[in-house]
């Protein structure tokens, strides 16, 4: 199959569907890999993903943890904001700032460890659309032109999409304000475990810490003239110095860039085999820095529905799930990434006598500040995001306590250090295939009957308090029920998590047939069906 687009959604598509097996191209228009970063932030739930995926050991040493979110005014601290994940459990409780430019470097050398190398100069500038897949029509560097009919193609070439104007999808939506964003080496003795808010009287500032030392990424939100590097560095030293009430040097940007705050997206993201995945479907303010998140979102949300169908795991309807489970996230996007920008731009003139009154009352009620930064973590960290209305998700409820259908699974780091049961789950969902866990000893007719016709696809475990004196297949030990408790279950039932980490359901085990119904109902295949191509 063909990705356009070697930015980190075209690549994390790429490896994910190379991860499970499938032969995939990547082209890219550009001369080379990008050497500025536009996205900096990757949020818990992606580093979840990271996790799932094998990369995160590559990219957490290379990062700087973000946990705060520090406001200040006319040499004062107004407010600190921590990050309250206590009702999003997750064992990566922060943000971590790490390049763009890093993140495509570790994912290429993992496409090129497959063999799949990124063709540069490759530019992608036609399809036809056919029933078994697309021609696509791809220009090199030297102005000479190949058609290549492939199966399936994606389109993660970005904001200006080759592949969204051909398929005919309509960006909707409106520009809003402009910005300027510098890359710069400042001398500020701010902490580095912290985005800096800074109201200067005139507008307000954000500042973003880079892993290398002395480096921010600065965001001014009213001057954006760019023209000479040294008159915009000079003028942030004189922005910044007003707001922390103390000289701050700040050096010549070693990157600069103005651009007009975008707030788009299609309403389909799917024709036939044709598909489109980050900014080429979705483009938004980079306020709070979801963009390279969501994309990569998308991606491997796309890639393992691709895979399974490719490899014969399951029928093409499987492929309906992704824009009915991406699109409403687009739009729930659009709306949280206007406020952020609202928020940070801070137009309203009464804002200098109602910032210290508001964030005054926010420091001396803890139970509210609390609150505060619970609601900014729900909308940031991509934790909250759930599937319940997926046609992915089976019918039923879960009972009590345990995972809904269409949750994400998964658990804080106490959990991790004290649950063995948890941390073997942790390591299961590093497998691509999806996971279906068994509850009590007794199922072992019905999980061999699951594993001898879907094991290609789907993982079969058998939880347990001990596995001690266990014979058995498949054993995952649970001390403590800590498992079962999660997912609400009973001897005799399973759980059915899909490749991402979603909990596609729970029910009766039965005697393995009761189970496959469900399997089939969400178009997942024995393993006797032939390959799509």
């Amino acid at each position: 199959m063909l990705v356009a687009g070697a930015g980190p959604v075209g690549l994390a598509a790429a490896y994910e569907l190379t991860r499970r097996g499938v032969r995939v191209r990547v082209v890219d228009r550009a001369d080379g890999p990008a050497t500025t970063s536009r996205a900096t932030a990757t949020h818990a739930r992606t580093l979840e993903i990271y996790h799932q995926m094998g990369i995160l050991g590559d990219l957490l040493p290379r990062g700087q943890r973000a946990e705060n979110f520090t406001m200040h005014r006319n040499g004062r601290v107004l407010a600190r904001l921590g990050t309250d994940y206590s009702t999003l459990p997750t064992r990566f409780p922060f943000t971590l700032q790490v390049d763009q430019v890093i993140t495509e470097e570790v994912l290429r050398e993992r496409l090129h460890s497959r063999g799949v190398p990124v063709e540069w100069g490759v530019a992608l500038e036609d399809i036809d659309r056919r029933a078994d897949g697309a021609a696509a029509w791809l220009r090199r560097a030297d102005g000479s032109v190949e058609e290549q009919v492939v199966p399936w193609l994606i389109g993660a070439d970005g904001a200006h999409s080759t592949v969204r104007a051909r398929l005919g999808f309509e960006l909707l939506g409106e520009s809003t304000e402009t910005w300027l964003v510098a890359d710069a080496v400042l001398d500020a003795d701010l902490p580095r475990d912290s985005l800096h808010w800074l109201h200067t009287g005139d507008g307000t500032l954000l500042l973003v810490p880079f892993p290398d030392h002395g480096k921010w990424r600065l965001l001014d939100t009213v001057d954006v003239d760019s023209d000479d590097p040294d008159v915009v560095a000079a003028r942030f030293a004189r922005k910044i110095s007003r707001a922390l009430g103390r000289p701050v040097e700040v050096c010549t940007p070693s990157w600069l860039s103005v651009f007009t705050i975008q707030q788009r997206m299609i309403q389909r993201m799917r024709a036939g085999r044709c598909f489109v995945a980050g900014d080429a479907a979705h483009v938004h303010s980079p306020a709070s820095g979801q963009g390279m998140n969501t994309g990569i979102q998308d991606a491997v949300n796309l890639a393992w529905k691709l895979a399974d169908v490719i490899r014969g795991h399951a029928g093409e309807a499987l492929l309906d799930s992704y824009a009915a489970e991406r699109v409403p996230v687009g739009e729930v996007l659009l709306g949280t990434t206007k406020t952020a920008t609202a928020l940070i731009a801070l137009r309203n003139a009464a804002a200098p006598v109602l910032l210290p009154l508001g964030l005054g009352v926010l420091n001396a009620v803890r139970p509210l500040k609390h609150r505060v930064e619970r609601k900014i973590m729900r909308t940031m960290s991509g934790l909250a995001l759930s599937y319940p209305d997926s046609p992915l998700s089976l019918p039923g409820a879960a009972r009590g306590t345990g995972y809904r259908q269409g949750d994400r699974v998964g658990c804080s780091e106490r959990a991790h250090e004290s649950s063995a049961g948890w941390r073997a789950l942790c390591t299961e969902l590093t497998d691509p295939r999806w996971t279906l866990l068994g509850f009590g000893a007794g199922n072992r007719a019905a999980l061999e009957h699951i594993d001898r016709r879907y094991g290609a696809a789907v993982s079969v475990r058998t939880v347990m308090e001990s596995t001690v004196d266990y014979e058995g297949p498949w054993p995952l030990a649970d001390p403590g029920d800590v498992l079962r408790d999660a997912f609400g279950a009973r001897d005799g039932e399973f759980a059915l998590i899909r490749p991402d980490g979603y909990l596609a359901g729970t029910g009766p085990l039965g005697d393995g047939r009761d189970a496959e119904s469900c399997l089939r109902a969400i178009h997942l295949l024995p393993k006797e069906h032939s390959p799509a191509r």
